[in-house]
Order: structure tokens, then C-alpha cells, then sequence
């Protein structure tokens, strides 16, 4: 009896989970597996020509495309102007709100607005704002800063992406830090005045210490976000990456290839190579963590 009640609980629990195991399978490892093996075929959606096994080509042409280089150093470059800015800048907007300010709840509010605000819409916006005669360009002529079209000129298209990603992105880094900061102890704050901490001293000896968890999800989730960034870009710079490519990453330089050159094995070489980097840097950032997540 005992037995076939157990039988029961686990056809019920396959049953509940039946969806999703179809849904994983038919969405994701069927799709995974098969972007694996395009990776080194020559295929192509045009023609009639059945996919060619070409081993390792696709990654040397892949590795040798200037465009797809020049789309690594870009990716890189944006990730390194936005994910220590969009942190500081969300956790210190975390740790004002999180003290006993007036309509907190309000302001909590207002800085996560922008991060379930469609990534189009504010693309849209912000190619308004910063166009010659937009509002950025009125505000700087006042302190007499020359107007700019600051989305076609290479030097400034990527930082002005920049921008746009941290007003986008800094409202969700910051729910995440509030988290983190209502599971320290208050205990901790008020022996550390009562030893005459200032609020300096007990961000850095308490507050950054103690979120060393939350700093490390955040990190590593905000460059995950950065490398793969594609609708910013997208948008603003087009499949041929704006002003001399300056705005291409390499998620824009994959789906250039796929559907704008029709070479999916090349694609699917680039994916896995991005896929690649971004698994290398999660370990490295695993690594300078350290293995002890907890406090």
C-alpha cells in the first residue's frame, strides 16, 4: 500500500511537471542542440542545398572576421562603462532608500519604473534627447557645449548607449541590493555607532561586506545582461553597428549574420564563442569572490 502510494506522488509530480519538461525540450535543448551542430555544418535558410559538414570552419571564419572582433571590443567596452556604474549607482540608491527617508515608497517606485519600461520605448525616447537640436543639446548650449548628434559621431555613440542602459537597468540592481540590505541585522549598525561609526565607516566595514552575495549575483548577472546586450544597439546603430560599427556587439553582429547574410553555421559558431566568453568570465568572477557566497 505504502509502495503504490508513492508510485502515485510521483506519476502526480511528473504530471505537473510534464509541461515544463515539454516546454524545456521543445524550446530550449532541442533548439541548443541543433544551433550546436549547425555550428559546424555550412547551412543556410536559402536554396535547396542540404547542410555540409565543415568541422571547425565556422570558428575560424568566426575568429578571423575583423567585424565580429571589433563587435567583441565594443561589447567589451560597453560592459566596462556600464556594470561598476549602474552598481554604485544602484546601491547607493539602495541605501538611501532603505533609511528612514520620507515617501521612500515613492522613490523605490520611481527608480524601478524604468526597468519594466519596453527597451524600444526608451531607445525611441532617448534618440529624441540626444538628436542636435534634442533636449540634451538645448540644456548643454546653455553652459556653452557645442550641440551634437551624440548617436552618429563614433566617439560618443557607445557612451550615450551607456547612458540609456543605466537609466534602463539601475532600478532592477537596486530592488535586488535593497534585498540584500534588509537581511543585515540592525544590531550590527547600532553597535558600530555606539563605537562612533560614522555612515562612511559602516558601509564599507558592514554594509559592502555583508552584501558580498548580493554583489556577486549582481555582477555577474549585469555583465551576463551587458554581453548580450542586442536592443539597445540594435536600435540606435542598426545591423551595421552605427557610426564605422562603433555601436556593433556581438549579439547584433550574430543575428547581421544569420539573417542578413543567411550564414547560420557562422551564427551559431559566433554564439557559442560569446556563449564561451561568458561563461569564462563567470568563473573568473566566482573566482575573485571567493568560494564562501554566505555570512
Amino acid at each position: 500500500m505504502k509502495n503504490k502510494t508513492k508510485v502515485q506522488e510521483y506519476f502526480t509530480a511528473f504530471v505537473m511537471l510534464l509541461p515544463y519538461i515539454i516546454s524545456f525540450f521543445m524550446f530550449f535543448a532541442y533548439p541548443l542542440a541543433k544551433a550546436f551542430i549547425i555550428s559546424f555544418q555550412e547551412f543556410s535558410f536559402l536554396g535547396d542545398t542540404p547542410p555540409k559538414f565543415v568541422g571547425l570552419l565556422n570558428y575560424k571564419e568566426a575568429l578571423t572576421n575583423k567585424m565580429f572582433l571589433d563587435s567583441i571590443v565594443n561589447t567589451f567596452y560597453y560592459s566596462i562603462l556600464v556594470v561598476p556604474t549602474q552598481l554604485i549607482i544602484a546601491l547607493i540608491l539602495a541605501v538611501i532608500v532603505n533609511d528612514k527617508v520620507k515617501f521612500k515608497d515613492f522613490f523605490r517606485t520611481t527608480y524601478y519604473l524604468p526597468t519594466v519600461t519596453s527597451p524600444v520605448a526608451v531607445s525611441i525616447i532617448f534618440l529624441f534627447l540626444y538628436k542636435t537640436d534634442g533636449l540634451v543639446n538645448q540644456i548643454l548650449s546653455h553652459i556653452g557645449i557645442t550641440p551634437r548628434n551624440w548617436f552618429n559621431e563614433p566617439s560618443f555613440v557607445m557612451p550615450a548607449i551607456v547612458s540609456v542602459a543605466v537609466w534602463g537597468s539601475v532600478g532592477f540592481y537596486m530592488v535586488t541590493f535593497l534585498s540584500g540590505l534588509s537581511t543585515i541585522p540592525d544590531q550590527l549598525y547600532e553597535a558600530a555607532e555606539v563605537e562612533g561609526a560614522g555612515e562612511f565607516t559602516k558601509l564599507i566595514k558592514i554594509t559592502i561586506p555583508l552584501l558580498k552575495p548580493m554583489i556577486f549575483f549582481n555582477t555577474v548577472v549585469s555583465f551576463i545582461s551587458t554581453l548580450q546586450m542586442f536592443d539597445l544597439s540594435y536600435i540606435i546603430g542598426g545591423s551595421d553597428g552605427g557610426p564605422m560599427g562603433k555601436a556593433m556587439t556581438m549579439v547584433v553582429m550574430i543575428y547581421r549574420t544569420a539573417f542578413k547574410e543567411f550564414n547560420m553555421g557562422v551564427a551559431s559558431a559566433m554564439a557559442f564563442i560569446v556563449f564561451g566568453i561568458i561563461f569564462i568570465l563567470t568563473l573568473i568572477q566566482r573566482k575573485f569572490f571567493g568560494e564562501e557566497m554566505s555570512y
